[in-house]
């Protein structure tokens, strides 16, 4: 994989446990550069339908130029937190056959330095993924509190060192404003006493920001719940995670929605009184030796995908 192409992981295997009504209404909810939309307009009829969703306005300008050349396609500038409204927009009034979320960050988002997401390279502190509007890392950083700091770097980012890195960032900050990623790299690497093997002392740190930044993990967990709402009977929930909270979230989503209501063992009753709502579809599918040859940043990957009943 070369830099700024992106690549579209499990991308067969995505599509292939989504579509299975060519002339349905899909929902791809991070478009990337579209991976996943071309192959899933490859797969539908004409009569197919499917809307793609992103913050970011250059993956939204790609999305475009895909909806110029295929009537079947919209792109919505927005999270997917919004797809209740989008549909209604896009005049979609039928029940979606299936909604796939690829969450994270994209390839090329990574490998451009002026976004601000990468560790490797020197830009400006930003790692918004809609760069029009909200704060940046740099600006949060500058005001939040240490016990704020620290609280993002342990909540999102699992850093065991979060309250050293915290202490670390304010401390330079009030020498000199700390705006640029591999400032903050340099920062969070000397305030690190044991660096991982194979792994840069800023990964975890830099991924809290991130998530906190762009609020992944509440945008997750809304959408899930409205995607229950959305879905026809048979309808595909697939979810590709690169993070283990974030998989944890749909896991734990996935069980609580197929096994129903809780009620204590010795109370009579039948399994459709239980009112569950899904059926876990598959075990959890990480990408095989071919695809890791090809693009290492799919070791992390892991797919689920549930059906609602």
């Amino acid at each position: 994989m070369t830099n700024g192409t992106h690549y579209s992981v499990l991308l067969k295997e995505s599509v292939d446990a989504l579509v299975k009504n060519k002339d349905g209404a899909y929902i791809d909810g991070t478009f990337g550069r579209g991976g996943h939309s071309r192959a899933i307009l490859a797969s539908l009829g004409s009569q197919g339908r499917l809307i793609g969703f992103d913050k970011d306005p250059e993956a939204v300008a790609v999305g475009h130029e895909l909806a110029k050349n295929d009537q079947r396609f919209s792109i919505v500038h927005s999270s997917f937190t919004q797809l209740k409204e989008a549909l209604s927009k896009c005049h979609v009034s039928q029940p979606l056959d299936g909604i796939v979320l690829d969450l994270g960050v994209s390839s090329p988002q990574l490998d451009n330095p002026e976004r601000g997401f990468s560790f490797l390279n020197d830009g400006p502190l930003d790692m918004r993924m809609d760069n029009t509007k909200g704060q940046t890392a740099a600006q949060w950083l500058a005001v939040a509190e240490e016990k704020d700091i620290a609280f993002v770097l342990k909540e999102y980012g699992e850093e065991r060192f979060g309250k050293r890195m915290a202490r670390a960032i304010v401390e330079m900050r009030q020498q000199t404003e700390i705006n640029s990623t591999l400032q903050l790299a340099k920062i969070i690497a000397d305030a690190n006493p044991k660096w991982e093997k194979g792994k840069n002392p800023a990964t975890r740190a830099f991924q809290a920001i991130r998530i906190f930044i762009n609020r992944e993990l509440e945008d997750l967990e809304n959408t899930l719940s409205d995607a229950l709402d959305v879905l026809a009977s048979g309808g595909r929930l697939v979810v590709i995670s690169f993070h283990s909270l974030e998989d944890r979230m749909v896991k734990r989503f996935f069980k609580e929605k197929s096994r129903g209501k809780e009620v204590p063992i010795s109370v009579p009753i039948t399994d459709n009184m239980l009112n569950k709502e899904l059926k876990i579809i598959q075990k959890p599918l990480k990408a095989g030796d071919e695809e890791l040859q090809e693009n290492i940043r799919s070791r992390s990957a892991i797919m689920r995908v549930a059906e609602k009943l």
